[in-house]
C-alpha cells in the first residue's frame, strides 16, 4: 500500500467522541474548502459505525451547505431513522464551527437474491492505454499555483487515467462526456466498506468539471466558482477500489448558473457496480 493511500485510509477513520458522535481530522488539498470527497467518505464512516455489520449501504443523498475549512477537524452527529426487517437508515450532520455544512442520508440493506439487469459497459480501451492525471500534470507543473502543484503533480492515493485529456490552462469546446479509468495507489484491505468509502472519495473529484467541457472553461478560468450542490451514490454490486474501475460520466445538462453530471462506474468484467449523479454551481464572479 502506498503511503498516500495509507494516510487516506486513516483520514477517513473517525475518532469516536460518544454514542452517534464523531470526529474526523480535515486534509489540505491546496483548495480553498474541504475536498468534497473527503467530507462524503467520513460521513459514510460515521454512519456505518452505528449500523448492523450485515447491512452494507446501498445509497446515499448528500447537500453541501457551506464550504468547509481544510485546517480544522470536522463533527459528525449520527441520527438513526430506522432500522427495520430489511433496511436501515441514517441521517449525518457534518458541523465545523458550530454550524452545519453538509447533510447526508444513507440507506443499508443485507444481501438479497433478485433480478438483475443493467447498461453495457462503454467499449473504451484499457486503462494501459492511458497516462495518470499526475504524469499530465507534470506537463503544466510551472503553470500551477504552488498550493496545487503537489496536490496535482505529487503521488496520490488514488490513481486516475483520463481518456481524453483536457488542458485546464487552454480548455477547447468538447462534448460533455468524460470516461476516466480509477484505482487504489495500492491494495486495499479485504472490506467492502472501506471500498466503498474510498469510491465515495474518489467520485467527486473530476465530476463535475464535465459540465464545462463544452463552455471553455475550466477549474483554472479565473473568477470563475465551481462548487457542489448536492451528490448522490447508489452501489449496485460488489467492487474493489484496487482492481481498474471506469467512471464514465456524462453531462445532459447545464442551465441557471448550475450543472447536472451523471457517472456509471464499471469493473473491468463489464459489471455496473455504481451510479453517481451530482449538482453543482458554475459561474462567473464579480471578483
Amino acid at each position: 500500500m502506498s503511503q498516500p493511500l495509507k494516510e487516506l485510509l486513516n483520514l477517513l477513520q473517525l475518532e469516536k467522541l460518544e454514542e452517534g458522535l464523531f470526529r474526523g481530522q480535515s486534509e489540505n488539498l491546496g483548495l480553498p474548502q474541504v475536498y468534497g470527497g473527503q467530507v462524503l467518505g467520513q460521513a459514510l464512516s460515521a454512519a456505518r459505525y452505528t449500523v448492523e455489520e450485515d447491512r452494507s449501504v446501498h445509497s446515499f443523498h448528500s447537500y453541501f451547505l457551506f464550504p468547509g475549512d481544510p485546517e480544522k477537524p470536522i463533527i459528525y452527529d449520527v441520527e438513526n431513522l430506522r432500522d427495520g426487517r430489511s433496511f436501515s437508515t441514517r441521517r449525518v450532520k457534518a458541523i465545523q464551527n458550530g454550524r452545519p455544512i453538509f447533510y447526508l442520508t444513507a440507506s443499508y440493506h443485507g444481501d438479497a437474491p433478485g433480478f438483475e439487469h443493467q447498461n453495457t459497459m462503454p467499449d473504451i480501451p484499457g486503462p494501459e492505454n492511458f497516462a495518470s492525471e499526475t504524469e499530465l500534470a507534470s506537463h503544466i507543473a510551472e503553470f500551477l499555483p504552488e498550493k496545487l502543484r503537489k496536490t496535482f503533480c505529487g503521488e496520490k492515493p488514488i490513481e486516475m487515467r483520463p481518456v481524453t485529456v483536457v488542458n485546464p490552462l487552454k480548455p477547447k469546446k468538447t462534448e460533455p462526456k468524460q470516461y476516466l479509468w480509477v484505482r487504489a495507489n495500492g491494495e486495499m484491505p479485504d472490506n467492502q466498506l472501506i471500498h466503498q468509502y474510498l469510491m465515495a472519495y474518489a467520485s467527486d473529484w473530476g465530476f463535475l468539471v464535465t459540465a464545462l467541457h463544452p463552455h471553455e472553461v475550466s477549474l483554472m478560468t479565473p473568477n470563475f466558482q465551481v462548487a457542489t450542490i448536492d451528490h448522490s451514490i447508489w452501489f449496485h454490486r460488489p467492487f474493489k477500489m484496487d482492481e481498474w474501475l471506469l467512471y464514465a460520466i456524462e453531462s445532459p445538462t447545464a442551465s441557471n448558473t448550475r450543472g447536472l453530471v451523471r457517472g456509471e462506474i464499471f469493473n473491468q468484467k463489464g459489471e455496473l457496480v455504481a451510479t453517481a449523479v451530482q449538482e453543482g454551481v458554475m459561474r462567473f464572479t464579480n471578483k
